[in-house]
């Protein structure tokens, strides 16, 4: 059966993991399109001032105070969408949990808890969607990673949860499709993105978390996202670099094991101490916030992502890898010239400038 999907501006899209990053602007950007939007997330007061947000530009929202590791509590989302707008037509399941740490330093049963956020919550809200969406269609995107292709250390129980999540994903696609029902399944699997992930993660480093590059906008997810509610894709990579890093590793994994562990383990550490903060493992964090303080280039396209889209494939493999190519040689140099000097990093980046509004309490 051929998956028919409408336009966002006449969408209802449910949103899990709405009050921050990935979620929030996807969120915002859904609505100023004119979808209306079943927020969900753990802060009420942060869902609370978004859906004000919302309203007061005009749009339409609604919001669910939900912990999606409990499935009465999703279940609680997929009845106030009913109720709210007669059901929905895209369900994004965004809501993750982060910890940073080597496997052997990290307590077991906190990497359970993330499981239960970052692949059963999913799941649950899968599950939720695919039973409404079978009878009228639609759309069901979960986000996935990078990692749900490669292995990132520092990042293994993370890394663990995006394999899983790729496996039913792709499970339940196919299982929709053998049964004709006309629901479109999209796992999108972006690179590192600039937003609050490594303030938000509970870290067992000695020093502060931060993402390899290369880096891409938290709106560059949200345009793929939003894509893929309009048109049936089976998966998108986010940013060239995330294909790059597939591909590397599907085709010379040793090498890139080894890029991994001379590079990828540095590039995730900053040259200060770990703090203590708030975690989202434990609880709700912040703020309504986008991005994160990632101070150095962020992208705010990604050619590969729009040309994917377009379905131009030729050549897409060959510039996701040098897009992680260019990144990380560039790393590496900055790496070696601040070890000759002895002073410290002395790179002179600037970073993209901010347009995404930040609301605060």
């Amino acid at each position: 059966m051929s998956v028919d999907l409408k336009p966002v501006e006449e969408q209802v899209m449910v949103i899990t993991g709405a009050s921050s990053g990935i979620g929030l602007t996807t969120a915002r950007m859904a609505a100023d399109r004119g979808a209306r939007v079943v927020l969900a997330a753990r802060s009420e007061d942060a869902l609370r001032d978004l859906t004000d947000e919302i309203t007061q530009s005009g749009g339409e929202a609604t919001y669910v105070v939900a912990d999606v590791s409990d499935r009465d509590d999703v279940r609680e989302i997929a009845e106030t969408a009913r109720d709210a707008y007669g059901g929905f037509d895209t369900w994004v399941n965004v809501a993750g949990a982060f910890l940073y740490g080597k496997l052997e330093e990290t307590p077991v049963e906190e990497m359970r808890e993330q499981f239960d956020t970052n692949v059963w919550g999913l799941l649950y809200g899968s599950l939720e969607a695919a039973d409404l969406l079978k009878e009228r269609g639609g759309a069901i995107i979960n986000i996935g990673s990078v990692a749900s292709d490669r292995a990132i250390p520092l990042q293994g129980s993370y890394s663990a949860s995006k394999h899983a999540v790729k496996g039913f994903t792709d499970a339940l696609r196919m299982e929709l499709e053998q049964e004709g029902a006309p629901v479109s399944v999209t796992l999108v699997k972006p690179a590192s993105i600039d937003t609050p992930y490594p303030d938000h993660a509970k870290n067992y480093m000695d020093e502060e978390a931060t993402l390899p590059p290369p880096i891409y906008t938290p709106e560059t997810v949200a345009r793929a996202i939003l894509h893929a509610a309009e048109h049936p894709q089976r998966d998108v990579y986010v940013g060239g670099g995330a294909k790059g890093m597939a591909a590397l590793g599907y085709y010379a994994a040793g090498l890139m094991d080894t890029i991994m562990e001379k590079l990828f383990v540095p590039m995730q550490k900053k040259d200060r101490p770990a703090r203590s903060d708030e975690n989202n493992l434990d609880g709700p964090t912040g703020d309504l916030e986008e991005r994160g303080d990632y101070d150095r280039h962020v992208s705010e396209t990604s050619a590969y992502t729009e040309a994917s889209q377009r379905r131009s494939l030729t050549g897409l493999a060959l510039a996701g890898l040098g897009a992680v190519g260019l990144a990380l040689y560039g790393r590496y140099r900055s790496k070696r010239r601040s070890s000759e000097s002895g002073d410290g990093e002395h790179e002179s980046e600037t970073r993209t400038v901010r347009t995404a509004p930040r609301t605060r309490r």
